[in-house]
Order: structure tokens, then C-alpha cells, then sequence
């Protein structure tokens, strides 16, 4: 098993036990807010609306996902030893430099692109965007990268097109 960890890259190597106790951490708190918040919306079944088109239903539904998933990231954690102490590990600019560049695509998509272009649209753009930008090797050839970008455009358009779908036609949401 470490001898695995060894070949990956950089960026596929798994988080610190005590990196993902901060992240079951945010996650568990993150989910409880959403879930609680959520359970506070009307329902509208005093005026004949059906309890799965409360508005509060999916954001209760990815609260309870994120506890839950939080819980079992923080028991994971705590097993493989995130709470003995020793030195943090030195953080990587590489990481970093991902993180950053996903928080800064999901700003363009919330402020760039939200509300200026129909939703399905919005989504099939970013969702190919991120996935070419992420899945990137140097390495690959260009026969390999046009395929992946092909790809990547497609599950973008399917992404977008499904998830504006589920919502207008399911859950009766009007997305922007």
C-alpha cells in the first residue's frame, strides 16, 4: 500500500488523516446548518402542495448527505491516527494552486455566468471547463487530450441539460 502511494502523483496522493478531520469537521457542521435551515422552510401543504415540492426539500436532503458523509470521513480520520499528534505535514503549492482554481470557476459560474445565459447552458459550460482544466495531463498526447475534451464537453452538456430537467420538470424549479 505505500509503495502505491509512492507512484501517484502529487495531486492523487490521499489527504492526512488530520486534513480530513478538518473536512468531516466543516463538512458535519456545513450539512447540520443546511439540514436545519431547510427543515425551517414552508412546505406549502396548507395550500394544497405536495411535501416533494417543498422548496426545502433537496437542500435538507444534501444537509443530511453531508452529515452523514462527514461523520464517516471524521471516523475514518480518527482511525487512521488524525488525532495522535505530530508535525503537520508542509503544505503543498501545488494543492493550493488546485483549490484556488476551483473556487475561482465556481465564482465565474455563480457571478459570470448565473443569470446571463440560460441555466443548462451555464452549467454545461462549467462543468466541461472544470473538467478539462482538472483532468489535464502534460504528458498526453494531443490525439488523447482532443478525446478528453470531447468527452468532457459532452458530460457537460448532459449535466447541464439533465440537471435543468430534473429540477423544472421534478421538483417544479424555475432555474435562473
Amino acid at each position: 500500500m505505500a509503495d502505491d502511494a509512492a507512484n501517484l502523483l502529487p495531486h492523487e496522493r490521499p489527504a492526512p488523516p488530520r486534513a480530513d478531520l478538518v473536512i468531516a469537521i466543516f463538512c458535519f457542521v456545513f450539512g447540520t446548518a443546511a439540514a436545519s435551515l431547510a427543515y425551517r422552510m414552508p412546505t406549502y401543504t396548507n395550500q394544497g402542495g405536495e411535501i416533494y415540492t417543498a422548496p426545502g426539500l433537496v437542500p435538507g436532503l444534501y444537509g443530511a448527505v453531508l452529515v452523514l458523509l462527514g461523520i464517516w470521513l471524521g471516523v475514518r480520520a480518527i482511525r487512521q491516527g488524525a488525532l495522535k499528534s505530530r508535525e503537520p505535514p508542509a503544505p503543498s503549492a501545488r494543492i493550493d494552486l488546485r483549490l484556488a482554481l476551483a473556487a475561482g470557476l465556481c465564482l465565474v459560474f455563480v457571478v459570470g455566468l448565473l443569470g446571463r445565459l440560460p441555466f443548462w447552458l451555464a452549467a454545461a459550460m462549467f462543468v466541461a471547463t472544470f473538467t478539462i482544466i482538472f483532468e489535464w495531463q502534460p504528458a498526453q498526447g494531443w490525439r488523447v487530450r482532443l478525446r478528453r475534451a470531447l468527452e468532457a464537453v459532452l458530460l457537460g452538456l448532459a449535466t447541464g441539460i439533465s440537471v435543468t430537467l430534473v429540477f423544472e420538470r421534478l421538483f417544479y424549479v424555475r432555474l435562473p
